[in-house]
């Protein structure tokens, strides 16, 4: 793309800034942001309650961590969403009370404890994604393989330079 579209479908010249001191083309993309992340976090609100009826819309995360990483001490996890230790601790006793997490010794140090998603904790968080990437596939359906892979690569980009 060499340019972005403005007020009225006028095209800028890429990297222009126009008379209000803006940037067209982070203006375009803090607003397709905004969006996007507001459509991510009620569809994680709704996953959720997929998963269990009672499990908060940020537990949907830590399932998908947890099935990544598989057992993960609670500090680790905090540390990988950003949140305090405090928070994790709560949400880790809220999914364990549901029956989706377990905890067990960390056989590396014994004062701390590995957690990890039980049979059926796994069970339903993959039903659940699966029927997700269903419908990724299906919205996507008319997008060539490449600008998918494109949007991942970029998405996982964006991702990389947020952690650091």
């Amino acid at each position: 793309m060499h340019g972005s579209e403005g007020a009225g479908g006028h095209r800028a010249p890429e990297g222009e800034v126009g008379s209000a001191g803006v940037d067209h083309e982070f203006l375009s993309l803090e607003r397709e942001l905004a969006v996007f992340l507001r459509r991510a976090r009620a569809a994680s609100g709704d996953m959720a309650r997929e998963v269990h009826p009672e499990l908060e819309p940020a537990a949907y995360g830590l399932l998908v961590r947890l099935d990544e990483a598989d057992r993960q001490r609670a500090t680790e996890l905090a540390a990988w969403f950003g949140v305090g230790k405090a928070t994790m601790s709560r949400q880790l006793r809220a999914m364990e009370d549901l029956g989706l997490v377990t905890r067990e010794p960390d056989p590396a140090d014994g004062r701390a404890s590995l957690v990890a998603l039980t049979d059926g904790g796994r069970e339903r968080f993959r039903r659940v994604r699966d029927a997700r990437r269903a419908r990724y596939v299906r919205k996507l359906a008319d997008w060539d393989r490449l600008e998918v892979a494109e949007l991942a690569r970029l998405l996982h980009q964006l991702n990389s330079r947020a952690e650091s």
